[in-house]
């Protein structure tokens, strides 16, 4: 599930168009730290999650590979 959530997140950043820098904001935390996201096995915590997928208008389903 890790390597689902990375990969849908590194291409729903790259598809939002939304700097790290901005997503980071939105999100109150770091922009290293959203890098870590998607390059470690780094997780966000759940509250940071969520904003995520405000952020990137995606579900937490899609992100969790869950669904398609």
């Amino acid at each position: 599930m890790i390597q689902v959530f990375r990969e849908r997140l590194y291409e729903e950043i790259k598809r939002s168009g939304i700097t790290t820098k901005e997503l980071a904001e939105k999100t109150g935390v770091s922009p290293e730290m959203i890098t870590q996201y998607y390059t470690t096995k780094k997780l966000p915590r759940l509250d940071t999650f969520l904003q995520l997928c405000k952020a990137l208008d995606v579900s937490a389903d899609y992100l969790l590979g869950l669904e398609d």
